[in-house]
């Protein structure tokens, strides 16, 4: 339990109570070790259900509670536990989601300072593997879930948490699985999920849009031969080094979109370098002086391409004749299979025709509209709670979050981090060696979490 010293900004028994239990939930769920390699044979989340099925353990033996375990393989458990509201059959009164996954990235123990599945509470910090990404929003929305479920009070519309397997590898045994054999388990007409909370100046940001993910990959063709006589053979390795350097060579176009100039002016106070980054023909002269957040800015300001895998032979002696590079691609809303064809076709050149372009599994871009009543609630909590304003963006990466918006029911990042969370901070910290959390951040989330969900059902 959290020490005196350890908790600010207290104002009353109850919710020095509920920081308690959010507190002791987190750390049960990092020694759950729910890690997640991208086999189906990894995260055990049915260990992470475990713990919260005995957080939740009295009302759902009393009935208050409605909790259902779904099980796509052997282990890989969610939880769906649902608080009925008095017009739940009323298709104009909102069901919440709170969307939290129970997996976790793998870590590399002796590269840490301390245990990474230890849940240890060090100077007002929660460590542990997953603590940001994203088991602390996970125990706030259990928390704030179970609490109104005690408080006798009927909200509205059904409040639901949705605790989900295998979000680190992309949802296949968790929420898409979900979605696609239990639709009705999860049903839900908005949701808060991660990326959000962090800071951007004085703002705080919270994610209304994502990337999308085209992955590709380059057939590389060439003419095989024994490697002791290479001559009039063609090495397809040799090959696919000309189309890496092609790639290297030409970008993808700029593409400053809607949510671009809210980015600029929350972050960056000197008005020159705005200036010039709000030109699509200067902005990228003026990323080197973004410092640690300049990557966040790139990625969000193009289609990014990212060769991550080369195969190319399987013997020393042989002069290969195939090769394979691997893409990352990632995709701004509206953007086409198509187009990210075409793109590649144009950055190739005369390359083009020595290659073949096969598609990996990815999903499109995702936005959810910045005038939801929900997000209008997200921004008053958070205000109300800390004082700051609040601007949308667009996260590089993916979330299940995704999921949703693709199944048409808006979904929005959520958090509130404590003042010294800058993006960049925040960046270091995800799925990177030492990770940590605050109990600042932890009781500034329940806070706004609280509030949205009265602001939504009651």
């Amino acid at each position: 339990m959290p020490s005196n010293a350890a908790i600010e900004h207290r104002s009353d028994s109850a919710t020095d109570d509920l920081l308690s239990d959010t507190v002791e939930l987190l750390q049960e769920l990092v020694r759950a070790a729910c890690v997640n390699d991208g086999t189906e044979a990894s995260g055990h989340e049915v260990r992470g259900v475990r713990v919260l099925l005995r957080f939740f353990d009295e009302e759902i033996e009393s009935g208050r509670l409605d909790a259902q375990v779904l099980e796509s393989a052997p282990g890989r458990a969610s939880l769906i536990v649902r608080l009925r509201g008095s017009d739940s059959d009323d298709p104009s009164v909102p069901a919440l989601g709170l969307l939290g996954h129970l997996d976790v990235v793998p870590a590399s123990p002796e590269r840490w300072q301390r245990d990474p599945f230890g849940g240890e509470l060090v100077d007002g910090e929660i460590w542990g593997r997953g603590t940001v990404d994203m088991l602390y929003l996970t125990a706030v929305f259990a928390a704030v879930l179970r609490e109104a479920a005690r408080s006798g009070q009927l909200l509205r519309g059904d409040l639901v948490l949705l605790a989900v397997a295998d979000e680190e590898a992309g949802g296949e045994y968790g929420l898409k699985w979900l979605l696609r054999e239990h639709p009705e388990v999860v049903r839900v007409s908005e949701a808060l999920s991660e990326t959000g909370g962090m800071r951007l100046g004085a703002h705080v940001a919270i994610d209304v849009a994502e990337k999308g993910s085209a992955g590709r990959r380059l057939v590389v063709r060439g003419i095989p031969g024994h490697a002791s006589i290479p001559f009039g053979a063609e090495s397809a390795a040799v090959r696919a080094g000309v189309v890496l350097q092609r790639l290297a060579q030409v970008e993808p176009g700029i593409e400053l979109g809607e949510l671009w100039r809210p980015f600029v002016a929350a972050r960056i106070a000197d008005a020159s370098l705005a200036e010039r980054l709000l030109d699509p023909v200067r902005v990228d002269g003026a990323l080197a002086e973004l410092g640690g957040i300049a990557g966040y800015a790139h990625a969000i300001s193009r289609v990014t391409i990212a060769p991550t895998v080369l195969r190319a032979g399987s013997s020393h002696n042989v002069i290969p004749d195939e090769a394979h590079i691997d893409l990352d691609i990632r995709t701004l809303p509206g953007t086409s299979d198509t187009q990210v064809d075409a793109l590649l076709r144009e950055m190739l050149a005369d390359q083009a025709e020595q290659v073949e372009i096969q598609h990996l599994k990815g999903w499109p871009a995702t936005a959810s509209p910045a005038e939801h009543p929900l997000f209008a609630a997200v921004c008053r909590s958070i205000t109300e709670t800390d004082g700051s304003p609040v601007v949308p963006v667009m996260a590089a990466g993916g979330s299940d979050a995704r999921l949703f918006r693709m199944a048409g029911v808006p979904a929005f990042g959520f958090g509130l981090l404590s003042a010294e969370w800058s993006y960049e901070r925040y960046r270091e910290r995800i799925h990177a060696h030492n990770e940590r959390i605050d109990v600042a951040s932890v009781e500034l989330t329940l806070r706004a979490a609280r509030s949205v969900v009265a602001q939504r059902l009651s």
